[in-house]
């Protein structure tokens, strides 16, 4: 499992604690289940690892919303399974919506310090237990149910894993371009009819509630896209076919034909959507790089495991120069996406405005490096690498979606550069200025690329990730963070 010493500067001793329960979880309920060989298995195997997960208390982190406790639970999951990794993404994904459109954290249990995620893991009560939906959620659009805001009566459900979301963003004509997106909600009194369709959707066919984006202005584009959540078994949503993966994984399409559902299930106002999705993929890019680090590690893992106890030509694989030199170059890519991932949540629960630059480096480079390698743990196992019962080949299918959704490799570059190009445009002529601006540029720059990202959308990858993200509920008014603690044995 990922070892925390390498990022122990960027975590609280409670992260630490977090860790062990984690890894600990997922050697003794995750990893000694069979991994599902086709999709119908896959789908059952989803609601499975959903209520498992809800039931040991790791879904609470996203309410408290603790990016750290995220990238280390997503981390742990993926080494163990990527498949328990895509169920727990996506309850981030379908909840973080409604916590971002309610404006603030959600309160922690009482006794608990805010973003408090020691109880994690522990069963202790969700964090929204008390909440007027703590129990079942109910079904159907009734006139109780749309009285009901979104958030009060699917988030705790889902934090509990009594639910399962899901994210429906992405159309057949709308990847990378957002704002393209074709699926309308007409006002119409008290509700709005839904209608277009919806594909590339994890869980879809499977989940209880659809987080939609649909647009309530088309001429606007994406200052017109407005956000949804749709319980599963609302009249006109339906679940159109499967999309099968190499990797199982529950993916699929749906449609929305003339589905009314109550105005109050909107998130947020209208034409805020656009901004409401970017923000939540923005908040949750490093947990992708996170994944992908896990499964990096458990790659490096299966090829040292087979290096020293395969032997050929009268000696261990590991003895082999060649061999060891693709060991360190893993190793050494691993160590460096891991710490920018943690530099990233890091920042972020230290209250810098905005992160995008720094969640698009991590994305970028570990998914980047976790395809590597993989591929050099297949290399250095051979035809046992390609068996499709051996973890390194499932590692080898499902790692290489990461570098697709939530905004492809090329985009987080542009992002970047984009960053750089308007730090280096905007600094001050004089050089006695510059340490000033250096402090105080990065929240100005945040703020124009949240407002240039509305107004001109930039491609952002299939599944709706976005160029920079936008400014939305999300932004903190808290201090722009500090740089982080070096790590051990460098100097500050």
């Amino acid at each position: 499992m990922p070892d925390p010493t390498l990022i122990r500067p960027y975590l609280e001793d409670r992260h630490v604690e977090l860790a062990e329960r984690v890894a600990d979880f997922c050697a003794r309920s995750i990893a000694p289940l069979p991994e599902p060989d086709h999709d119908d298995a896959a789908r059952a195997r989803a609601r499975e690892l959903l209520a498992a997960l809800g039931r040991a208390g790791w879904f609470e982190p996203i309410a408290a919303r603790d990016l750290r406790a995220l990238c280390l639970i997503r981390e742990a999951l993926a080494y163990a399974s990527p498949l328990a990794d895509a169920v727990f993404a996506l309850q981030a994904l379908s909840v973080t919506p409604m916590l971002l459109a309610a404006g603030g954290p959600v309160a922690a249990p009482s006794g608990s310090s805010p973003g408090d995620v020691v109880h994690a893991g522990s069963g202790a009560p969700s964090p929204l237990a008390g909440s007027a939906a703590a129990g079942e959620p109910d079904g159907g659009p009734g006139d109780a149910a749309a009285a009901t805001s979104p958030r009060d009566r699917w988030a705790p459900a889902a934090l509990r894993g009594a639910a399962m979301g899901a994210f429906a963003m992405t159309e057949p004509d709308a990847g990378s371009d957002v704002a393209a997106l074709r699926t309308t909600a007409r006002r119409d009194g008290d509700h709005y009819v839904l209608n277009g369709v919806k594909t590339f959707s994890s869980n879809a066919g499977i989940a209880d509630f659809y987080t939609v984006f649909a647009s309530t202005d088309p001429e606007r584009r994406g200052r017109g896209i407005s956000c949804f959540v749709v319980p599963a078994d609302t009249p006109g949503l339906r679940f159109v076919r499967p999309l099968v993966l190499s990797a199982p994984h529950p993916l699929g399409e749906i449609a929305f034909e003339e589905c009314r559902v109550p105005a109050a299930w909107r998130l947020g106002e209208e034409g805020e959507g656009y901004k409401l999705g970017l923000a939540t993929l923005d908040r949750l890019r490093p947990t992708v790089a996170a994944a992908a680090c896990g499964m990096a590690a458990r790659a490096l893992d299966e090829a040292l495991a087979h290096a020293t106890t395969r032997h050929q030509f009268g000696q261990p694989l590991a003895s082999f120069q060649l061999v060891q030199d693709k060991l360190a170059r893993m190793a050494t890519e691993l160590a460096a996406a891991r710490l920018l991932v943690y530099r990233a949540a890091w920042e972020a629960d230290h209250g810098a405005a905005r992160t995008t630059k720094e969640a698009a480096m991590a994305k970028a480079f570990a998914t980047e490096a976790a395809q590597r390698i993989v591929d050099e743990a297949v290399q250095i196992l051979g035809g046992r690498g390609v068996l499709a019962d051996h973890p390194v080949d499932r590692l080898y299918r499902a790692v290489r979606a990461l570098r697709i959704y939530e905004g492809t490799t090329e985009i987080q570059h542009l992002i970047i550069a984009r960053h750089l190009i308007e730090r280096a445009t905007s600094s001050p002529p004089d050089p006695g200025a510059a340490s000033g601006h250096a402090a105080s540029s990065r929240s100005g720059n945040e703020m124009t690329d949240a407002s240039a990202s509305a107004r001109e959308p930039v491609p952002a990858g299939e599944t709706g990730a976005a160029p920079g993200g936008a400014g939305g509920p999300d932004a903190s008014t808290r201090p722009i963070a500090s740089n982080p603690p070096p790590p051990h044995g460098a100097s500050a």
